[in-house]
Protein backbone atom coordinates (compact mmCIF):
# COMPACT_ATOMS: atom_id res chain seq x y z
CA UNK A 1 0.00 0.00 0.00
CA UNK A 2 1.13 3.53 -0.71
CA UNK A 3 1.66 6.02 2.10
CA UNK A 4 -1.14 8.49 1.34
CA UNK A 5 -0.27 10.85 4.16
CA UNK A 6 3.34 11.12 3.07
CA UNK A 7 2.30 11.63 -0.55
CA UNK A 8 -0.19 14.35 0.37
CA UNK A 9 2.34 16.11 2.57
CA UNK A 10 4.74 16.14 -0.39
CA UNK A 11 2.09 17.61 -2.71
CA UNK A 12 1.01 20.45 -0.45
CA UNK A 13 4.62 21.25 0.46
CA UNK A 14 5.47 21.61 -3.23
CA UNK A 15 2.38 23.71 -3.85
CA UNK A 16 3.16 26.06 -0.97
CA UNK A 17 6.88 26.36 -1.67
CA UNK A 18 6.31 27.15 -5.34
CA UNK A 19 7.32 30.75 -6.09
CA UNK A 20 5.63 31.91 -9.30
CA UNK A 21 7.19 34.96 -10.95
CA UNK A 22 5.65 36.63 -14.00
CA UNK A 23 8.70 37.21 -16.17
CA UNK A 24 7.38 38.55 -19.46
CA UNK A 25 4.95 38.46 -22.36
CA UNK A 26 5.26 36.50 -25.62
CA UNK A 27 3.25 35.23 -28.58
CA UNK A 28 1.32 32.07 -27.68
CA UNK A 29 2.65 30.19 -30.71
CA UNK A 30 6.23 30.89 -29.65
CA UNK A 31 6.08 29.74 -26.03
CA UNK A 32 3.09 27.50 -25.21
CA UNK A 33 4.05 23.80 -25.36
CA UNK A 34 2.31 22.10 -28.27
CA UNK A 35 0.69 25.26 -29.65
CA UNK A 36 -0.04 25.12 -33.38
CA UNK A 37 -1.25 27.53 -36.07
CA UNK A 38 -4.59 25.74 -36.37
CA UNK A 39 -5.18 25.23 -32.63
CA UNK A 40 -7.39 27.11 -30.18
CA UNK A 41 -7.11 26.47 -26.46
CA UNK A 42 -10.15 26.63 -24.16
CA UNK A 43 -11.07 26.42 -20.48
CA UNK A 44 -12.09 23.28 -18.67
CA UNK A 45 -11.96 19.59 -19.60
CA UNK A 46 -12.26 18.43 -23.25
CA UNK A 47 -15.51 19.20 -25.03
CA UNK A 48 -16.91 18.81 -28.55
CA UNK A 49 -18.36 21.68 -30.61
CA UNK A 50 -21.83 20.11 -30.36
CA UNK A 51 -21.72 20.15 -26.53
CA UNK A 52 -19.90 23.46 -26.23
CA UNK A 53 -21.55 26.28 -24.26
CA UNK A 54 -22.71 29.45 -26.00
CA UNK A 55 -20.07 31.79 -24.52
CA UNK A 56 -17.26 29.38 -25.45
CA UNK A 57 -18.57 29.13 -29.00
CA UNK A 58 -18.70 32.92 -29.15
CA UNK A 59 -15.11 33.18 -27.93
CA UNK A 60 -13.95 30.57 -30.47
CA UNK A 61 -15.60 32.53 -33.28
CA UNK A 62 -14.12 35.79 -31.99
CA UNK A 63 -10.65 34.26 -31.78
CA UNK A 64 -10.81 33.15 -35.42
CA UNK A 65 -11.94 36.64 -36.41
CA UNK A 66 -9.07 38.09 -34.39
CA UNK A 67 -6.67 35.76 -36.22
CA UNK A 68 -8.09 36.85 -39.58
CA UNK A 69 -9.19 33.30 -40.37
CA UNK A 70 -12.92 34.05 -40.46
CA UNK A 71 -15.16 37.05 -41.12
CA UNK A 72 -18.47 35.64 -39.90
CA UNK A 73 -19.99 33.13 -37.49
CA UNK A 74 -20.78 30.77 -40.36
CA UNK A 75 -17.23 30.87 -41.70
CA UNK A 76 -15.74 30.27 -38.25
CA UNK A 77 -18.16 27.45 -37.44
CA UNK A 78 -17.28 25.81 -40.75
CA UNK A 79 -13.59 25.78 -39.81
CA UNK A 80 -14.28 24.49 -36.31
CA UNK A 81 -16.55 21.66 -37.44
CA UNK A 82 -14.43 20.63 -40.44
CA UNK A 83 -11.35 19.83 -38.36
CA UNK A 84 -9.26 22.47 -40.15
CA UNK A 85 -9.13 24.30 -36.83
CA UNK A 86 -8.91 22.13 -33.71
CA UNK A 87 -9.39 22.93 -30.03
CA UNK A 88 -7.98 21.48 -26.83
CA UNK A 89 -8.03 22.33 -23.11
CA UNK A 90 -5.64 24.99 -21.82
CA UNK A 91 -4.65 22.58 -19.04
CA UNK A 92 -3.23 20.17 -21.64
CA UNK A 93 -0.73 22.87 -22.61
CA UNK A 94 0.44 24.33 -19.27
CA UNK A 95 -2.12 27.15 -19.63
CA UNK A 96 -5.12 28.62 -17.90
CA UNK A 97 -7.85 30.82 -19.34
CA UNK A 98 -10.59 32.66 -17.43
CA UNK A 99 -14.24 31.96 -18.36
CA UNK A 100 -14.24 30.63 -21.98
CA UNK A 101 -10.46 30.69 -21.73
CA UNK A 102 -9.83 30.82 -25.47
CA UNK A 103 -6.21 31.41 -26.48
CA UNK A 104 -5.30 31.61 -30.17
CA UNK A 105 -1.81 31.31 -31.72
CA UNK A 106 -1.22 35.04 -32.28
CA UNK A 107 -2.41 36.19 -28.86
CA UNK A 108 0.14 37.45 -26.39
CA UNK A 109 0.39 35.50 -23.15
CA UNK A 110 2.05 36.01 -19.79
CA UNK A 111 4.97 33.75 -18.99
CA UNK A 112 4.98 32.69 -15.34
CA UNK A 113 7.90 30.66 -13.97
CA UNK A 114 7.95 28.77 -10.70
CA UNK A 115 11.42 29.72 -9.48
CA UNK A 116 11.43 26.93 -6.89
CA UNK A 117 10.74 23.96 -9.16
CA UNK A 118 11.40 25.39 -12.65
CA UNK A 119 8.02 24.67 -14.27
CA UNK A 120 6.17 27.34 -16.28
CA UNK A 121 2.57 28.25 -17.07
CA UNK A 122 0.88 30.73 -19.37
CA UNK A 123 -2.29 32.80 -19.63
CA UNK A 124 -3.63 35.47 -21.96
CA UNK A 125 -4.03 39.14 -20.99
CA UNK A 126 -7.13 40.40 -19.18
CA UNK A 127 -9.60 42.60 -21.08
CA UNK A 128 -11.59 43.85 -18.09
CA UNK A 129 -15.17 43.00 -17.09
CA UNK A 130 -18.40 42.98 -19.10
CA UNK A 131 -18.55 42.60 -22.87
CA UNK A 132 -15.27 40.78 -23.54
CA UNK A 133 -14.06 37.77 -25.54
CA UNK A 134 -13.68 35.49 -22.53
CA UNK A 135 -17.39 36.02 -21.80
CA UNK A 136 -18.30 35.04 -25.36
CA UNK A 137 -18.52 38.50 -26.96
CA UNK A 138 -16.96 39.02 -30.40
CA UNK A 139 -18.31 42.34 -31.76
CA UNK A 140 -15.99 44.81 -33.57
CA UNK A 141 -15.32 46.81 -30.40
CA UNK A 142 -14.28 43.62 -28.56
CA UNK A 143 -11.89 42.71 -31.38
CA UNK A 144 -10.55 46.26 -31.51
CA UNK A 145 -9.68 46.07 -27.82
CA UNK A 146 -7.98 42.70 -28.33
CA UNK A 147 -5.83 44.12 -31.14
CA UNK A 148 -4.83 47.08 -28.94
CA UNK A 149 -3.91 44.68 -26.15
CA UNK A 150 -1.86 42.57 -28.57
CA UNK A 151 -0.16 45.42 -30.43
CA UNK A 152 0.31 48.17 -27.82
CA UNK A 153 -0.51 47.18 -24.26
CA UNK A 154 0.94 43.65 -24.18
CA UNK A 155 4.34 44.41 -25.72
CA UNK A 156 4.81 47.39 -23.41
CA UNK A 157 3.87 45.41 -20.30
CA UNK A 158 6.26 42.69 -21.43
CA UNK A 159 9.13 45.19 -21.75
CA UNK A 160 8.30 46.64 -18.33
CA UNK A 161 8.34 43.19 -16.70
CA UNK A 162 11.72 42.47 -18.26
CA UNK A 163 13.10 45.79 -16.99
CA UNK A 164 11.89 44.87 -13.49
CA UNK A 165 13.39 41.41 -13.67
CA UNK A 166 9.95 39.89 -13.18
CA UNK A 167 7.34 40.22 -10.44
CA UNK A 168 6.88 37.73 -7.59
CA UNK A 169 3.21 36.71 -7.53
CA UNK A 170 3.42 34.83 -4.24
CA UNK A 171 4.55 38.00 -2.48
CA UNK A 172 1.97 40.10 -4.33
CA UNK A 173 -0.92 37.77 -3.43
CA UNK A 174 0.21 37.41 0.17
CA UNK A 175 0.06 41.19 0.60
CA UNK A 176 -3.24 41.47 -1.28
CA UNK A 177 -4.91 38.96 1.06
CA UNK A 178 -4.04 41.34 3.90
CA UNK A 179 -5.66 44.19 1.96
CA UNK A 180 -9.11 42.69 1.34
CA UNK A 181 -8.56 40.49 -1.73
CA UNK A 182 -9.40 36.81 -2.11
CA UNK A 183 -7.13 36.17 -5.11
CA UNK A 184 -9.90 35.28 -7.58
CA UNK A 185 -12.95 37.48 -8.00
CA UNK A 186 -11.66 40.28 -5.78
CA UNK A 187 -8.22 41.43 -6.92
CA UNK A 188 -8.62 45.16 -6.36
CA UNK A 189 -5.60 45.50 -4.09
CA UNK A 190 -3.41 43.14 -6.12
CA UNK A 191 -4.21 44.93 -9.36
CA UNK A 192 -3.51 48.39 -7.92
CA UNK A 193 -0.32 47.16 -6.25
CA UNK A 194 0.77 45.51 -9.52
CA UNK A 195 0.07 48.73 -11.43
CA UNK A 196 2.07 50.78 -8.92
CA UNK A 197 5.04 48.42 -9.13
CA UNK A 198 4.96 48.25 -12.93
CA UNK A 199 4.29 51.93 -13.67
CA UNK A 200 7.90 53.25 -13.46
CA UNK A 201 9.12 50.57 -15.88
CA UNK A 202 6.15 51.22 -18.20
CA UNK A 203 7.15 54.87 -18.34
CA UNK A 204 10.77 53.97 -19.10
CA UNK A 205 9.82 51.42 -21.78
CA UNK A 206 7.02 53.38 -23.49
CA UNK A 207 7.66 55.06 -26.88
CA UNK A 208 5.89 58.21 -25.67
CA UNK A 209 4.02 59.68 -22.71
CA UNK A 210 0.58 59.08 -24.20
CA UNK A 211 1.16 55.35 -24.63
CA UNK A 212 2.52 55.10 -21.09
CA UNK A 213 -0.48 56.96 -19.69
CA UNK A 214 -2.95 54.86 -21.68
CA UNK A 215 -1.33 51.62 -20.49
CA UNK A 216 -1.16 52.62 -16.84
CA UNK A 217 -4.75 53.90 -16.98
CA UNK A 218 -5.95 50.57 -18.44
CA UNK A 219 -4.19 48.62 -15.70
CA UNK A 220 -5.42 50.90 -12.94
CA UNK A 221 -9.03 50.94 -14.14
CA UNK A 222 -9.27 47.15 -14.36
CA UNK A 223 -9.76 45.44 -11.00
CA UNK A 224 -8.92 42.14 -12.71
CA UNK A 225 -5.57 43.26 -14.17
CA UNK A 226 -3.80 40.50 -12.21
CA UNK A 227 -6.35 37.69 -12.65
CA UNK A 228 -4.71 35.95 -15.59
CA UNK A 229 -1.18 36.10 -14.15
CA UNK A 230 -2.54 34.84 -10.82
CA UNK A 231 -4.20 31.89 -12.53
CA UNK A 232 -1.00 30.94 -14.35
CA UNK A 233 0.88 31.36 -11.08
CA UNK A 234 -1.54 29.06 -9.28
CA UNK A 235 -1.13 26.50 -12.07
CA UNK A 236 2.63 26.46 -11.52
CA UNK A 237 1.88 25.79 -7.84
CA UNK A 238 -0.52 22.92 -8.41
CA UNK A 239 1.52 21.46 -11.29
CA UNK A 240 4.49 21.31 -8.90
CA UNK A 241 2.40 18.87 -6.82
CA UNK A 242 0.93 16.89 -9.70
CA UNK A 243 1.70 13.25 -10.48
CA UNK A 244 2.81 12.30 -6.96
CA UNK A 245 2.20 8.59 -6.54
CA UNK A 246 -0.41 7.82 -3.90
CA UNK A 247 -1.73 11.36 -3.40
CA UNK A 248 -5.43 12.15 -3.04
CA UNK A 249 -4.94 15.93 -3.48
CA UNK A 250 -6.80 17.71 -6.29
CA UNK A 251 -4.40 19.56 -8.63
CA UNK A 252 -6.90 20.84 -11.23
CA UNK A 253 -10.48 22.09 -11.03
CA UNK A 254 -11.83 23.53 -14.29
CA UNK A 255 -15.09 24.13 -16.13
CA UNK A 256 -15.96 24.51 -19.81
CA UNK A 257 -19.52 25.77 -19.41
CA UNK A 258 -20.91 22.27 -19.90
CA UNK A 259 -18.78 20.07 -17.63
CA UNK A 260 -16.91 20.60 -14.36
CA UNK A 261 -13.75 18.52 -14.20
CA UNK A 262 -11.00 17.69 -11.72
CA UNK A 263 -7.62 15.98 -11.83
CA UNK A 264 -5.99 14.31 -8.82
CA UNK A 265 -2.24 14.23 -8.21
CA UNK A 266 -2.00 10.47 -7.72
CA UNK A 267 -4.22 9.68 -10.72
CA UNK A 268 -2.19 11.41 -13.41
CA UNK A 269 -3.92 13.29 -16.21
CA UNK A 270 -7.30 11.52 -16.03
CA UNK A 271 -10.30 13.86 -15.91
CA UNK A 272 -13.31 13.20 -13.68
CA UNK A 273 -16.28 15.20 -14.94
CA UNK A 274 -19.88 16.02 -14.14
CA UNK A 275 -22.40 18.68 -15.12
CA UNK A 276 -21.33 22.30 -14.59
CA UNK A 277 -23.66 23.88 -12.05
CA UNK A 278 -25.66 27.09 -12.12
CA UNK A 279 -24.07 29.89 -10.13
CA UNK A 280 -25.94 31.35 -7.15
CA UNK A 281 -25.41 34.89 -8.33
CA UNK A 282 -25.99 38.59 -8.04
CA UNK A 283 -27.00 39.71 -11.52
CA UNK A 284 -26.27 42.95 -13.34
CA UNK A 285 -29.30 45.22 -14.01
CA UNK A 286 -31.49 43.81 -16.77
CA UNK A 287 -30.32 40.19 -16.34
CA UNK A 288 -31.54 37.23 -14.28
CA UNK A 289 -30.90 33.53 -13.73
CA UNK A 290 -32.65 32.66 -16.98
CA UNK A 291 -29.89 34.46 -18.88
CA UNK A 292 -26.99 32.66 -17.20
CA UNK A 293 -24.75 30.01 -18.68
CA UNK A 294 -23.67 27.21 -16.32
CA UNK A 295 -20.34 27.56 -14.53
CA UNK A 296 -17.35 28.16 -16.83
CA UNK A 297 -13.61 28.87 -16.70
CA UNK A 298 -10.18 27.76 -15.51
CA UNK A 299 -10.10 30.33 -12.71
CA UNK A 300 -10.94 27.59 -10.19
CA UNK A 301 -7.21 26.89 -10.26
CA UNK A 302 -7.06 29.64 -7.61
CA UNK A 303 -9.24 27.64 -5.22
CA UNK A 304 -7.21 24.54 -6.07
CA UNK A 305 -4.09 26.40 -4.89
CA UNK A 306 -5.72 27.64 -1.66
CA UNK A 307 -7.02 31.12 -2.47
CA UNK A 308 -10.16 32.44 -4.21
CA UNK A 309 -13.30 31.11 -2.57
CA UNK A 310 -11.12 29.33 0.00
CA UNK A 311 -9.76 32.71 1.15
CA UNK A 312 -13.06 34.58 1.21
CA UNK A 313 -12.66 35.34 4.92
CA UNK A 314 -9.90 37.73 3.85
CA UNK A 315 -12.29 39.55 1.52
CA UNK A 316 -15.66 40.14 3.22
CA UNK A 317 -16.43 43.01 0.83
CA UNK A 318 -16.67 40.48 -2.01
CA UNK A 319 -20.25 39.76 -0.96
CA UNK A 320 -21.26 43.12 -2.47
CA UNK A 321 -20.35 41.60 -5.84
CA UNK A 322 -21.41 37.96 -5.46
CA UNK A 323 -24.28 38.43 -2.95
CA UNK A 324 -24.53 37.36 0.69
CA UNK A 325 -23.30 38.75 4.02
CA UNK A 326 -19.74 39.20 5.34
CA UNK A 327 -20.26 36.28 7.72
CA UNK A 328 -20.92 34.06 4.67
CA UNK A 329 -17.39 34.78 3.44
CA UNK A 330 -15.91 33.76 6.79
CA UNK A 331 -18.09 30.65 7.03
CA UNK A 332 -17.01 29.56 3.55
CA UNK A 333 -13.34 29.62 4.49
CA UNK A 334 -14.00 27.79 7.76
CA UNK A 335 -15.85 25.06 5.85
CA UNK A 336 -12.95 24.68 3.41
CA UNK A 337 -10.56 23.84 6.26
CA UNK A 338 -12.65 20.70 6.71
CA UNK A 339 -11.77 19.29 3.26
CA UNK A 340 -8.17 20.42 2.83
CA UNK A 341 -4.88 18.89 3.92
CA UNK A 342 -2.92 21.92 5.14
CA UNK A 343 -2.91 25.61 5.97
CA UNK A 344 -0.83 27.74 3.64
CA UNK A 345 2.53 29.01 4.87
CA UNK A 346 2.51 32.23 2.88
CA UNK A 347 -1.17 33.06 2.29
CA UNK A 348 -2.72 34.10 5.61
CA UNK A 349 -5.98 35.70 6.74
CA UNK A 350 -5.92 38.59 9.24
CA UNK A 351 -9.55 38.08 10.29
CA UNK A 352 -8.72 34.52 11.37
CA UNK A 353 -5.68 35.54 13.45
CA UNK A 354 -3.45 35.12 10.39
CA UNK A 355 -4.36 31.49 9.97
CA UNK A 356 -3.08 30.06 6.66
CA UNK A 357 -5.63 29.61 3.89
CA UNK A 358 -7.12 26.10 3.43
CA UNK A 359 -4.82 24.36 0.93
CA UNK A 360 -4.88 21.00 -0.81
CA UNK A 361 -8.37 19.63 -1.50
CA UNK A 362 -8.38 15.99 -0.36
CA UNK A 363 -10.95 13.87 -2.20
CA UNK A 364 -11.20 11.60 0.85
CA UNK A 365 -12.24 14.48 3.09
CA UNK A 366 -14.74 15.83 0.53
CA UNK A 367 -16.54 12.46 0.61
CA UNK A 368 -16.12 11.86 4.35
CA UNK A 369 -17.36 15.33 5.37
CA UNK A 370 -19.96 15.70 2.63
CA UNK A 371 -18.66 19.23 1.95
CA UNK A 372 -17.99 20.37 -1.61
CA UNK A 373 -15.40 23.00 -2.54
CA UNK A 374 -16.87 26.49 -2.93
CA UNK A 375 -15.90 28.76 -5.77
CA UNK A 376 -16.66 32.41 -6.40
CA UNK A 377 -16.95 33.23 -10.08
CA UNK A 378 -18.27 35.45 -12.84
CA UNK A 379 -21.37 34.52 -14.85
CA UNK A 380 -21.50 34.68 -18.65
CA UNK A 381 -24.70 35.00 -20.67
CA UNK A 382 -25.80 31.66 -22.11
CA UNK A 383 -25.92 33.13 -25.61
CA UNK A 384 -22.74 33.97 -27.52
CA UNK A 385 -22.00 37.62 -28.12
CA UNK A 386 -23.50 39.12 -24.94
CA UNK A 387 -20.80 38.95 -22.25
CA UNK A 388 -20.89 38.97 -18.45
CA UNK A 389 -24.23 39.16 -16.65
CA UNK A 390 -23.28 38.70 -12.98
CA UNK A 391 -21.13 36.96 -10.38
CA UNK A 392 -21.69 34.54 -7.53
CA UNK A 393 -20.83 31.27 -5.81
CA UNK A 394 -20.98 27.69 -7.09
CA UNK A 395 -19.94 24.16 -6.09
CA UNK A 396 -18.74 21.23 -8.24
CA UNK A 397 -20.94 18.16 -8.74
CA UNK A 398 -20.40 15.57 -6.01
CA UNK A 399 -20.02 12.65 -8.45
CA UNK A 400 -16.59 13.75 -9.66
CA UNK A 401 -15.06 13.32 -6.20
CA UNK A 402 -16.84 10.01 -5.70
CA UNK A 403 -15.61 8.70 -9.06
CA UNK A 404 -12.08 9.93 -8.39
CA UNK A 405 -12.00 8.17 -5.01
CA UNK A 406 -13.26 4.92 -6.57
CA UNK A 407 -10.58 5.19 -9.27
CA UNK A 408 -7.96 5.83 -6.59
CA UNK A 409 -9.06 2.75 -4.62
CA UNK A 410 -8.92 0.60 -7.75
CA UNK A 411 -5.50 1.87 -8.80
CA UNK A 412 -3.87 1.49 -5.40
CA UNK A 413 -5.56 -1.72 -4.28
CA UNK A 414 -7.95 -0.41 -1.62
CA UNK A 415 -10.98 -2.31 -2.92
Amino acid sequence: MVDIEKANATVVERMMEARPVVTGVAKALDVIPGMRENLLLHAGPPVTWERMAGPMKGAMVGALMFEGKAKSWEEAEGLLTSGKVTFEPCHHHSCTGPMAGVISPSMLVYIVENKTHGNKAYSNLNEGRGKVLRMGAYSPDVLECLHWINEVYGPLVGKALELMGGLDLRVLLGKALHMGDDGHNRLDAASLFYTTLLAPSVVRAAPNAETAAETIRFMGDNALTTLNQTMAGCKTMTDAGHNVEGSTIVTVMARNGTDFGIRVSGLGDQWFTGPAGHVKALYFPGFSEKDANPDIGDSTITETAGIGGFAMAAAPAIVTFISGKPQDAIDTTLDMYEITYAEHKYFTIPALDFRGTPTGIDIRKVIEKGILPRVNTGVAHKDPGVGQVGAGVVTPPANIFEEALIAFAQRYGYE
